[in-house]
């Protein structure tokens, strides 16, 4: 039974539905004692956690491994990056994030050398809330109008929006008008109707519910983020890892992995 957690509250997959309330899921994890729910441990962004949910319950049943999934981001600021994490003894066996995020934990010597690879690849989308009017982002000059007319944006914290707001942004000439009126609330403040647009990773936009996407950006500005896993360091769960990083590879795995809008790779 695979749990997913963000720094210690866990939600349920497979038998269990998927709970977003902590409270429903704290009280379950009250009832299943943590020895019977978790044998691997995997700290994934936010990119990648719609493609895993999906695999997990296959890897489980074909392995007999139950897997634990904590939430985190790639990089940026705060105590819910994945590198602050594990900086502060959060357990983890295996980690999945940006390419860009991977490099800082692979220099911080978090990683086992060259047990990293390359799993997917997603392109930035734009979604709005459902049945709102779709905006017109065919072009670079359309994608500017649509940003600088918006009431509100949003898009992550982590390594797309630090591409967004320090190189993007500034390039089309639009960081005055466009950075005072974003956030970092995510797709689900557009779905709630209290954000206009959202602006990110394809796999995080595809099957909201409250929400519908519109587009991938422009090709003169488009980011392709590339998702990487690798094992942690002191893992005492070293072989179970080993099976979930070749399930990855596996055709359950590309799968899901296309079915959150990502593209498989199997390059290192």
């Amino acid at each position: 039974m695979s749990t997913f957690a963000a720094d210690g509250v866990k939600f349920m997959t497979g038998f269990w539905r998927f709970f977003a309330g902590a409270a429903v899921a704290l009280s379950i994890s009250a009832i299943v004692p943590e020895s019977a729910l978790a044998q691997v441990k995997v700290m994934t962004s936010g990119g990648f956690a719609a493609p895993l949910r999906e695999m997990l319950p296959e890897f489980e049943k074909s392995s007999g491994i139950s897997v634990e999934v904590i939430l985190g981001k790639s990089q940026g600021g705060g105590p819910d990056t994945i590198g602050a994490q594990l900086g502060r003894g959060v357990a983890a066996d295996i980690v999945i994030l940006s390419r860009e995020g991977l490099n800082d934990l692979i220099s911080a010597n978090r990683i086992v050398t060259h047990s990293d690879i390359d799993v997917a690849k997603t392109p930035l989308g734009l979604a709005v809330r459902a049945g709102a009017p779709k905006p017109d982002i065919s072009t670079v000059e359309a994608f500017k109008t649509t940003l600088l007319h918006a009431r509100s944006v949003t898009y992550p914290s982590s390594t797309t929006g630090i591409y967004m707001a320090t190189q993007l942004f500034p390039r089309l000439g639009i960081a005055g008008a466009v950075i005072p009126k974003s956030s970092n609330a995510g797709v689900a403040a557009v779905a709630k109707g209290d954000v206009e647009i959202a602006i990110q990773p394809v796999s995080e936009l595809l099957h909201v519910p409250g929400t519908d996407f519109v587009a991938t950006l422009p090709k003169d500005i488009q980011y392709i983020s590339v998702f990487s896993a690798a094992l942690v360091t002191g893992s005492a769960k070293s072989g179970e890892a080993e099976k979930l990083m070749a399930f990855l590879s596996s055709a359950k795995a590309k799968d899901a992995i296309r079915n959150s809008g990502m593209e498989p790779l199997t390059s290192h």
